[in-house]
């Protein structure tokens, strides 16, 4: 929502004070200058990237039309999934968990938070790493370590997003200049004609130069911005998981394993104590 509108104010702010001044809207619609600055960025993107990320930078783009889903709900859902797991494990032993993060489409605790089990990467992290824990395989103090590991790559990957976007937005007044100088060639090739026609093209040719700087510093560079902002809200969530089970690994007990979590969630975001509390007695009862 907040991009349909942060769109609406750039380009309405821009075209509005163009016709203030009694500019010819018209001009501006040059279908040519369009198709060279869009094609030339559009191809240098695809030349630059792997097709993963070519997939990511669309499907991050089009998640900016929805609200964060990393808000006070969803954390106050994932304090309770990690309360009751984390419980489960000290009641019946980490043995117990096992058919729970085996297949965590068929647990009934998995099933209570659906907003949590389509989170593919948060599941994976918090089912891996019991099953770490499970195996005996990684003693605790190394745990840290592969956490540590696993979430560097997954930002890693996601912000590679943003970063095509960003550097395809830097190139885009040099593209701007290159459909400039190539209005200035067409132009050049009528400089004989009448000063009306060859005032059109110079405009035409200004239009691409307009159109480039634009691109990059009111859309391109804005969207690449608010996708970091929505990878490192993500990031803080996965971080919420992995101080959970760093503490329940060093023998913390459920409830204290979710109040390290809980601290690590952003104010704007963390629930108070008491409705910590008011969530976990309820699973608890």
């Amino acid at each position: 929502m907040f991009l349909i509108i942060g769109l609406l104010v750039v380009f309405g702010s821009i075209v509005g004070g163009y016709l203030m001044h009694h500019g010819q809207l018209a001009t501006l619609v040059q279908i040519n200058e369009f198709l060279i600055i869009g094609g030339a960025g559009l191809g240098s993107m695809i030349i630059g990237n792997p097709p993963g990320t070519l997939k990511r930078a669309v499907s991050m783009t089009l998640a900016l039309l929805k609200p964060d889903p990393f808000d006070a709900k969803a954390y106050g859902e994932l304090l309770q999934v990690l309360y009751e797991i984390l419980r489960t494990a000290r009641k019946d032993g980490l043995i117990g968990l096992e058919k729970h993060i085996e297949n965590p489409e068929e647990s009934e605790i998995f099933r209570k938070y659906p907003d949590f089990l389509h989170h593919t990467a948060a599941l994976s992290l918090l089912c891996d790493t019991l099953k770490v824990l499970l195996s005996g395989t990684v003693e605790d103090h190394h745990l840290a370590e592969i956490l540590d590991m696993d979430l560097e790559q997954q930002h890693h990957e996601a912000m590679s997003a943003p970063t095509a976007i960003t550097k395809t937005g830097d190139a885009m007044p040099g593209f701007g200049i290159v459909a400039a100088v190539l209005g200035v060639i067409i132009t050049m090739g009528s400089i004989g004609g009448a000063a009306s026609e060859i005032g059109e093209k110079v405009a035409a040719a200004l239009v691409g130069t307009f159109l480039g700087i634009l691109l990059s510093y009111g859309v391109l560079g804005p969207i690449a911005q608010s996708i970091e902002s929505r990878v490192a809200s993500e990031h803080a969530y996965m971080l919420c998981i992995k101080t959970a089970l760093l503490s329940f690994a060093r023998g913390d007990a459920p409830m204290s394993a979710v109040e390290f979590a809980r601290r690590n969630i952003e104010p704007g975001h963390r629930p108070t104590f008491t409705e910590l509390e008011s969530l976990t007695r309820t699973k608890a009862a």
